[in-house]
């Protein structure tokens, strides 16, 4: 089994230059590439001097990450794709388990291993933890991780486990299922793209798993960290992009219960005093609107097979019914 690790890059030669000698020391058998998506820095420089052994793919522009793997991931032959993160410190061994579950199980498209905090290692990671899922209105979670609660890691989640999608930090993805879905969806740029690629490849059939004996430590947020509104703007108009391409059901009524609660959102934003997210909200709705036909017309080539949650509203477990722990989730 060939597989390609690709690391997606923009002007990050100091996390190239702090996160990739531990890629190439742990990752034998694996080839390594560097997607540069038109760098100002001295990245592409400093691959040549410094890490030889890497192969350079040049994007002509930055077309974020959804576009910058689209377009490098086609000059790269291999039967799987890792998609890793610029700022992941890889552990020995950890293609392992990888490799393994890949064989054993055809019908598995795409895995992550887990996700862990850099900065903080007996935690899980905000990107990923070990394992993501996704409610009924498309909010996203995690085992290890629902909105901003990261347990610690005990064990607790280490067995592999059927997910709804895998982070976009780590993700190994069968070549040829990516090729045929098209990958991702380059209106998305940036944030929620790996959902909308997993969403998509769980209605063709395929299996999503995490497999926590591969484990990795994530800094997170060095592109684009929290409190940048262009975070909160992507994140909210890609979650109702991926509704409406793969939810199931009366896809209207829950379009507008998930506006309301982006409402709700929306005015906390304002309690808190941060107005600029609170622009970025109305900003993410209006350039829904624009492209809601779009959409549209794409979900009309989709699958939309019936769904079965974790939670219906995490918004509601979460903060009414205050579980904050995967664990305390039903049917976990």
């Amino acid at each position: 089994m060939k597989i390609a690790i690709a690391i997606l890059n923009w002007n990050g030669a100091t996390l190239l230059k702090q996160f990739l000698p531990s890629v190439i020391l742990n990752s034998e058998g694996a080839d390594i590439y560097v997607i540069d998506n038109a760098s100002t820095d001295e990245s592409v420089n400093l691959l040549k001097k410094e890490f030889p052994s890497v192969g350079i793919i040049l994007n002509s522009e930055n077309g974020g990450y959804a576009k910058g793997y689209n377009d490098g991931l086609k000059h790269i032959d291999a039967d799987v794709y890792c998609l890793l993160n610029s700022d992941i410190e890889v552990t020995p061994n950890w293609l392992s388990p990888i490799r393994d579950a890949f064989k054993q199980e055809a019908k598995t498209a795409i895995l992550q291993p887990k996700i862990l905090d850099f900065k903080n290692k007996e935690y899980f990671e905000y990107a990923g933890a070990s394992g993501g899922f996704i409610d009924k209105y498309g909010y996203p979670f995690c085992r290890g991780r629902i909105f901003d609660t990261l347990e610690k890691d005990n064990g607790q989640y280490n067995s592999n486990i059927n997910i709804d999608w895998a982070t976009g930090a780590c993700l190994f993805v069968r070549s040829d299922v990516f090729n045929t879905i098209n990958g991702f969806d380059n209106a998305f740029f940036a944030h929620m793209e790996e959902i909308d690629l997993c969403w998509r490849t769980r209605n063709l059939g395929y299996s999503i798993k995490c497999i926590p004996a591969s484990q990795v430590y994530h800094v997170g947020g060095a592109t684009l960290n929290a409190s940048n509104p262009k975070k909160t703007y992507l994140n909210f108009r890609n979650s109702l992009f991926t509704l409406v391409k793969n939810a199931s059901g009366n896809i209207l009524a829950i379009i507008f219960i998930r506006m309301l609660l982006d409402g709700v959102a929306g005015l906390q934003f304002l309690l808190q005093l941060k107005f600029k997210h609170f622009i970025a909200i109305i900003h993410a709705h209006f350039s829904f609107y624009i492209q809601l036909s779009e959409v549209l017309k794409e979900r009309k080539t989709l699958v939309q097979p019936q769904n079965s949650y974790k939670s219906e509203l995490i918004v509601w477990d979460y903060f009414v019914k205050k579980k904050q722990k995967y664990s305390e989730l039903k049917n976990t």
